[in-house]
């Protein structure tokens, strides 16, 4: 068996170097090399742009969002240090703390717009968004401390987007105007309150930047008429993909009726849409290694028509059908080989160019970033090779076994 291995990648790669007589084979041989390499570079660099599309996406998610939200069936949380030492002492849990979540309007000057407000408190752990002068938000929230001594009204932070619309700046004043009344009661007057820019930060995601902006909890409960109760508690893990099974133990410590969902669940319909997306790229893209796998088929089939007397020879001096059929696959899956990997170095190269320079430059109204993330992950490497590789491998059975299946006496009567 090892002498009949030499034997048949000894003349597979003759095959391979030797000078063919008919100068098309050669040209399609080397069609075949470069539909292969260009299908897997192409290949290379979609799958890690969506896969560094949903990575930065999920990284910026979660740095905004809670891991875990914690929220009473119609109504507020009213024991809240109580809740919150019950759900930090469950295993996996990093930290908690409590928010208020309402929407209102926000007016300048120059405008008014629509936002979702969040009240945090600053003595607890606050999504780490980073402002404007790279301040944190907890500073920031520190720094939104009213004081009616000096007559300093209480800080607001709002988004790039928004503060755009609004054509406000860092210390500017603001109005803010809630339709809600006590515990989230429409029944009353709104309630309008002037605020004072105190940090604008920007997420990289329009949809947030536009959207949020934050204030110190006190004041939201203040505003709200909501003094010692919260919306709801954010939890944070320490493993994300361990957030499910924690939700659920929240729930099950602190029973009903409290309703928990995770960061997975509240964005499901996002990730499955580029997982979706991710999928059928690579089954589009995966075509054009098909088309090139055709030509491997073509080169090879004419080959063994214009190698018909050398594979009769073969055959009389004790080559078996296996051989034959080994011969003609070796050429084949060198042929394919070759084209993965100069494909996989070229997309390696341009995908390792865009990580860098990031000279493609998004719409923030469109997508959710403003950059084009790419991240080259090891197993979609190894996905994308053997899958070249396979393709390559069937698209020489049919030649190789129409090669061993020649009559040795009609090759050498009619070979040339």
């Amino acid at each position: 068996m090892k002498s009949g291995m030499s034997f048949t990648w000894f003349v597979g790669l003759r095959y391979l170097k030797s000078r063919q007589q008919q100068a098309f084979i050669s040209l399609i041989t080397f069609l075949a090399i470069a539909g292969i390499a260009v299908g897997v570079m192409a290949l290379i660099i979609v799958i890690a742009v969506m896969t560094g599309f949903e990575s930065e996406l999920q990284k910026k998610i979660l740095g905004i969002e809670s891991h875990v939200l914690v929220m009473r069936y119609g109504d507020v949380v009213s024991n809240i240090d109580t809740t919150m030492d019950q759900i930090e002492s469950i295993g996996g849990v990093q930290s908690a703390s409590p928010f208020i979540y309402t929407q209102v309007m926000l007016r300048s000057p120059h405008g008014v717009v629509g936002v979702v407000l969040k009240g945090l408190d600053p003595t607890r752990p606050t999504p780490p968004i980073t402002v404007e002068n790279g301040v944190s938000l907890v500073d920031a929230l520190f720094a939104a401390e009213p004081d009616e001594a000096v007559g300093k009204a209480p800080g607001l932070i709002v988004g790039r987007v928004t503060a755009d619309k609004l054509s406000v700046d860092v210390g500017d004043p603001i109005y803010l105007i809630s339709p809600l009344g006590k515990g989230g009661s429409a029944n009353q007057m709104p309630t309008v309150m002037q605020f004072s820019v105190t940090a604008i930060f920007e997420t990289g995601m329009n949809e947030y930047d536009g959207a949020m902006s934050f204030v110190r909890l006190d004041v939201a409960q203040q505003m709200l008429q909501m003094p010692g109760t919260a919306t709801g508690i954010e939890v944070r893990v320490d493993d994300i993909y361990q957030a499910k099974i924690i939700a659920e133990a929240i729930v099950k410590r602190i029973g009903f009726p409290f309703w928990s969902r995770d960061w997975m669940q509240m964005n499901r319909n996002l990730f499955s849409m580029l997982r979706l997306q991710k999928m059928v790229m690579f089954i589009i893209l995966a075509l054009i290694v098909v088309v090139a796998a055709f030509n491997i088929a073509s080169a090879l089939i004419m080959m063994v028509m214009e190698k018909t007397r050398d594979i009769a020879i073969l055959k009389t001096m004790g080559a078996t059908n296996r051989h034959i059929r080994r011969i003609f696959i070796i050429k084949g899956l060198i042929i394919g080989c070759t084209g993965t990997a100069i494909g996989g170095l070229l997309g390696f190269i341009l995908s390792g160019i865009l990580k860098r320079y990031q000279f493609i430059k998004l719409p923030g109204d469109v997508y959710f970033l403003t950059t084009l993330p790419v991240s080259l992950r090891p197993m979609d490497l190894i996905v994308i090779g053997l899958s070249s590789m396979g393709i390559c491998f069937l698209a020489t059975l049919y030649p190789a076994i129409s090669a061993s299946s020649l009559n040795p006496v009609d090759g050498i009567r009619y070979g040339r």
